[in-house]
């Protein structure tokens, strides 16, 4: 589950310095994605954000924390994240270290890979 992320890409954030070095210090646009073991990840988030690297746009930075598992790079994302409450999965991208477009679980359960891709697509489109 760390690997499908980390093949296309995507550092990992494994603790809160990491995070605290990488989000709010940013320049340009990062996308983060909250992983987690769950069906809905495995189903339609990490697939859509894959396919949402197909995207001629596309972010600067791509990094990933794992609910669950990182638990201190995972609270401290979510610091970076409010006023939205913990998700996961959830995708965030930020903009010159401010979030700019958020993906909440309840926005990827139900929905197919194409879609979550297509919603990253239009935010790569205003911020990247």
């Amino acid at each position: 589950m760390r690997a499908e992320m980390t093949t296309v890409g995507f550092q990992e954030l494994k603790d809160a310095e990491s995070v605290n070095n990488t989000i709010p210090k940013s320049e340009g646009t990062v996308l983060c994605f909250i992983n987690s073991v769950c069906g809905c990840s495995a189903g339609t988030a990490r697939p859509g954000v894959k396919l949402s690297l197909q995207s001629e746009k596309r972010p600067d930075k791509l990094v990933t924390v794992f609910a669950g598992n990182d638990p201190e790079a995972v609270a401290q994302v979510r610091q970076y994240l409010l006023p939205y409450p913990p998700s996961s999965p959830a995708i965030a991208l930020f903009k010159d270290g401010k979030l700019v477009h958020m993906i909440e679980r309840h926005h990827i359960e139900g929905r197919t890979a194409d879609m979550i891709a297509e919603n990253l697509a239009g935010a790569y489109e205003q911020y990247c």
